[in-house]
């Protein structure tokens, strides 16, 4: 049977930071199959991306018209998070706090001008924090992946989806993962981490979960605030 490709992103290092988890977890996926219940055979390719904005959408159009893939899995780190986060929504606006790795900062300008005001992710995130927390690793729904260049990322990502679609379909959507350990000991304020061979493993949980489960089920994924 024809393979599924599946693409997965990271980022590079930003914010006088020399390490990014996302792209160290994203790259040890790299040419990883695995065969599915049935036969398919699934290949994952992993990209780096620019932490930039408008660079960053071009380099992922550049992955995606190369790989052709069925499925996208854009991850990025999340600084003060406990839990891998599965983002349930991207917002049509740029607001970057800091400037990104260009020195760029936009402040309450659209990603995509004319484009609606957002877009739901189309990976089973529910799904993904039900196995992730099965195998023992903490997770839980996100309702916002900010306005920095992950946002960026994930809302041109669902907008290409969702207006240039592929033959054969493709769906996808944005994790945040937390800091690594190394990171957060050079810090001046304790701030939680997960291992990288725990992100490594939370990945591969969310990429055959993902590539399974195309109807998500139906829990309490929801937050006061």
């Amino acid at each position: 049977m024809t393979g599924l490709r599946v693409l997965v992103t990271g980022f590079d290092p930003f914010d006088r930071d020399s390490i990014n988890p996302s792209w160290e977890a994203a790259r040890a996926l790299d040419g990883w199959n695995f065969e599915l219940p049935g036969g398919q055979t699934v290949q994952v390719h992993a990209r780096r991306m620019p932490c930039a904005f408008g660079a960053a959408l071009r380099a992922l159009d550049e992955a995606i018209d190369e790989v052709q893939p069925q499925l996208v899995l854009a991850i990025g780190q999340a600084g003060g998070r406990s839990e891998i986060t599965p983002e349930r929504v991207a917002i049509n606006v740029d607001d970057g706090r800091i400037c990104d790795n260009a020195g760029c900062q936009p402040i309450d300008v659209p990603v995509v001008q004319g484009a609606p005001t957002a877009y739901f992710s189309t990976l089973p995130i529910k799904a993904l924090v039900r196995e992730l927390r099965s195998a023992g690793i903490p997770a839980a729904v996100s309702n916002t992946a900010g306005t920095f260049v992950c946002n960026h990322l994930f809302f041109g990502l669902m907008h290409r989806i969702a207006t240039r679609p592929l033959a054969g379909g493709l769906r996808g959507g944005f994790i945040h993962i937390p800091l690594l350990p190394e990171q957060a000991a050079r810090l001046p304020a304790a701030l939680p981490s997960l291992s990288l061979e725990t992100v490594i493993e939370a990945l591969r949980i969310c990429v055959r979960t993902a590539v399974q489960v195309h109807e998500d089920v139906r829990e309490t994924g929801g937050a006061l605030h």
